[in-house]
C-alpha cells in the first residue's frame, strides 16, 4: 500500500499487519480538517486492500490523540452552521469508516486519549493501553458536547458509565479506563509494543474472510431482534460452509494441518 500523506502515516509488513499512526506529535496528534480527510482515505484504502489482515492505530510522541486542535476550533468560531455541520458529519463518517473496517482493528494506545481521541480507541475492536495514559470527554468543560464520538463512546462502555464521565468531563486514568471497558488492558510503557504482539499473533491465526464476517455478525445481532437474528445467523453460518475458507479449513482441522492462511 502505497499513500501520500501530510498527517498520519499507514505502512504494512508482511504479515499483512497495517500500521496507521497519527503523526503529529508537535499537538499531541490532535485533529483538524486534514487529519478527519486523511483518516477517511486511509480507512477506505485499508478495507479494499486484501493483503491486509489486521489494523494496529497508535500515535507518534507522548500522546495518542488530544482531541481537536485549537486552531479548528478558532476556524469552528468563524464558520457557518452549514459549515459545522459538514465538518462534524466528516467526523463521525470518519469514525465510522475505522469502526466497520473489515479487518480487526487494534488500538495501541501509547499516550492521553482526550475527546475524539477518545472515540478514536472506541472504535478499536480491542485497545491496549500505557499505564501512565490519562483520558477524558472533556467537551462539556468547554460548553460543548461529545456528539460526532458518542455513539462509539456509549457502545463501548454502556450508558451509565457514559454518564460518569462524560457529564463532568473530568480525566481519569489507564486504571479507571479498563474498568470503564474503554481500554481492555493497560500495561507499563515498556510492554506495551509486546502486549500488541501477542494480540496480533491470535488474530493473525484467523481466517481473513471469517474474520471480516464475524464482524458484520456481531454488528448485525447488536442491532436486531432474536428472530431476525436467528434467520441472519443460519444462513451465514451455511455461506461459512460454503466458502472457500471454510472448506480448506475444516480439510487442514481433519487432516490435522495448518491452513492455508497460517504461516505458522
Amino acid at each position: 500500500m502505497s499513500e501520500d500523506f501530510e498527517t498520519i502515516a499507514l505502512e504494512t509488513d508482511a504479515r499483512g499487519v497495517a500500521t496507521l499512526t497519527l503523526a503529529r506529535p508537535e499537538v499531541h496528534n490532535a485533529f483538524d480538517e486534514t487529519v478527519v480527510a486523511e483518516l477517511q482515505r486511509a480507512a477506505e484504502a485499508l478495507a479494499a486492500d486484501a493483503a491486509v489482515r489486521v489494523v494496529v492505530l497508535t500515535g507518534q510522541g507522548r500522546s495518542f490523540s488530544a482531541g481537536g486542535d485549537i486552531r479548528w476550533f478558532r476556524r469552528q468560531v468563524a464558520a457557518s452552521r452549514d459549515e459545522r455541520v459538514a465538518g462534524s458529519a466528516a467526523l463521525g463518517a470518519m469514525l465510522r469508516a475505522l469502526d466497520e473496517l473489515p479487518q480487526p482493528l487494534v488500538g495501541r494506545i501509547n499516550g492521553g486519549a482526550y475527546g475524539g481521541g477518545t472515540g478514536l480507541v472506541s472504535v478499536c475492536d480491542l485497545a491496549l493501553g500505557v499505564e501512565g495514559a490519562a483520558f477524558g470527554l472533556t467537551e462539556v468543560r468547554l460548553g460543548l458536547i461529545p456528539a460526532n464520538i458518542s455513539p462509539f463512546v456509549v457502545r463501548r462502555i454502556g450508558q451509565a458509565a457514559a454518564r460518569r464521565v462524560m457529564l463532568s468531563g473530568r480525566r481519569f486514568d489507564a486504571a479507571e479506563a479498563v474498568a470503564l471497558g474503554l481500554l481492555d488492558r493497560a500495561v507499563p510503557a515498556e510492554a506495551l509494543d509486546a502486549a500488541v504482539e501477542a494480540e496480533l499473533a491470535a488474530l493473525l491465526q484467523a481466517a481473513p474472510g471469517a474474520a471480516a464476517a464475524t464482524k458484520r455478525l456481531i454488528r448485525f445481532v447488536d442491532g436486531h431482534s432474536l428472530d431476525d437474528s436467528l434467520a441472519y445467523t443460519a444462513e451465514a453460518l451455511a455461506d461459512a460452509w460454503e466458502s472457500a475458507e471454510g472448506r480448506e479449513g475444516i480439510a487442514a482441522f481433519l487432516e490435522k494441518r495448518r491452513p492455508a492462511w497460517r504461516a505458522e
